[in-house]
């Protein structure tokens, strides 16, 4: 394969990814090329990442797909290997296990990478029939095991020094990164041999997760939700200040006459200057009404995470949440609050369920007559749900008549529109009375919330 070829199929597969990289970006990282060393794959590594990458949250999905495009070496022709003590195809698993030891607690990155292919040939290879064959990193983890050489690393390079200090943990936290670095090392060339085997275009599909922003809430994993948890604040800041900007110099106040007309006495009665009195921001009363069910639960708990943030922005921010009857959950998200004990405590002690089946229409019921008074002409209305009902009545008067009384209505429906109206969800309907749009992930969110101002 060519260097042009690799270009336009790293650029492809990027795209591919959720990476944006437009036509200019691509010709900037070709023209990149021209100037640095081709030899020189982290120099190669950099060009592209200063011209292609624009988010940080982008990079991890990057270094996957150049190590793909890129590989440092392939079967049958291998980069200059370092001066090693050992022959890792020849030697005994427990002299391995020895050298393992000693590149974890001194060894540079490139020994690290060098003996982690030499491991994945001899231990990720499994047969799986006639001229076919696996590669499993697992295999080769559970072989080596480095997670448990930390003892022995310990004794040898502490050397009998008092236990417990800085010195150990310095050389805890090294070791710990040591083998961070060896299994990245693994699992790349693992993918590297799948792909030579598979095709890099395969592979490429399947090795990559969205980037964080493009990620579904109804899709997101337990690691997920601690990377969006962490997500959710900064961009929360970043909105309530644009927000505050907004208000601040956003149309003027109303005609003040009276200095309009004192300054016309200047030009013999003619108001050739006007003047206005000061703006008065308005700051709108925030409700939220969202669905908490199981199937929406991890949006729902961002949307709020995200609508607290921006709680500065309103003069008063109440939120209940329903799945077939409605309860207030305002007093588990005070300011301050632990986020999972937040919602521990909303789980358990909410009433927000009979029987256990979503039903929009009977919570929109429950909300008008419990909680109508929430409700104002200076209210912004905030319902957060896919609108499935389990094909109960929708109760649509109901639900106008609350808009009606509202500044503002915005509905988020976190399914994507082509699923909208399919089974049981009744989001036309709903759509009639409040303005639904699709927020699957950060970034439909933030679309949405730079509308709110």
């Amino acid at each position: 394969m060519s260097l042009v070829d690799r270009h336009v199929g790293f650029v492809h597969a990027l795209r591919e990814a959720g990476v944006p990289v437009s036509l200019a970006e691509g010709l900037d990282a070709a023209r990149a090329l021209r100037v640095i060393e081709l030899s020189e794959r982290e120099s190669l590594r950099a060009a592209y990442a200063a011209t292609l990458v624009k988010k940080p949250a982008y990079r991890p999905g990057f270094d996957v797909l150049f190590d793909l495009w890129f590989p440092a070496a392939t079967s049958g022709m291998h980069a200059e290997r370092p001066e090693r003590r050992i022959d890792p195809e020849q030697a005994e698993l427990p002299e391995l296990r020895d050298h393992l030891a000693g590149l974890l607690s001194g060894g540079t990155d490139l020994e690290l990478r060098e003996f982690a292919r030499a491991m994945v040939e001899r231990f990720g290879r499994q047969p799986a029939g006639p001229g076919r064959q696996n590669w499993f990193s697992y295999s080769v983890m559970r072989a080596l095991s480095p997670e448990t050489l930390m003892a022995r690393i310990l004794n040898n390079v502490l050397a009998g020094r008092e236990r417990g200090g800085l010195a150990e943990k310095t050389v805890r936290q090294r070791v710990n990164d040591g083998i961070r670095r060896f299994e990245e090392a693994v699992t790349t060339d693992v993918r590297r041999r799948i792909a030579e085997d598979s095709g890099v275009e395969r592979i490429a599909r399947s090795a990559v997760r969205p980037p964080l922003d493009q990620i579904d809430f109804l899709r997101v994993t337990k690691a997920d939700l601690a990377r969006l948890r962490r997500e959710v604040y900064p961009l929360a800041r970043r909105l309530a200040a644009r927000l505050t900007i907004k208000h601040r110099k956003g149309r003027r106040g109303r005609l003040d006459f009276r200095r309009t007309m004192r300054a016309s006495l200047q030009s013999g009665g003619v108001p050739l200057t006007t003047h206005f009195k000061p703006p008065r921001p308005h700051k709108p009363e925030l409700v939220i009404l969202c669905d908490t069910s199981d199937s929406v639960s991890s949006f729902a708990h961002f949307t709020l995470l995200l609508t607290y943030a921006l709680r500065e922005q309103f003069t008063k921010v109440r939120a209940f949440g329903f799945v077939d009857t409605v309860d207030e959950i305002t007093r588990f998200f005070v300011p301050g609050a632990d986020v999972v004990e937040a919602m521990t405590r909303l789980a358990n002690e909410a009433d927000m369920v009979r029987f256990g089946r979503t039903n929009y229409g009977h919570s929109l019921e429950r909300f008008a007559e419990r909680y109508a008074d929430a409700i104002g002409p200076r209210t912004s209305l905030l319902i957060l749900g896919d609108a499935r009902s389990n094909y109960q009545p929708p109760a649509l008067d109901v639900l106008r008549s609350l808009v009606s009384r509202s500044r503002h209505a915005y509905w988020l429906n976190p399914e994507p529109r082509q699923q909208w109206d399919t089974g049981d969800s009744v989001a036309s309907d709903y759509g009639t009375v409040v303005p639904m749009s699709e927020c699957r992930n950060v970034a439909q969110l933030t679309a949405f919330i730079e509308t709110l101002a």
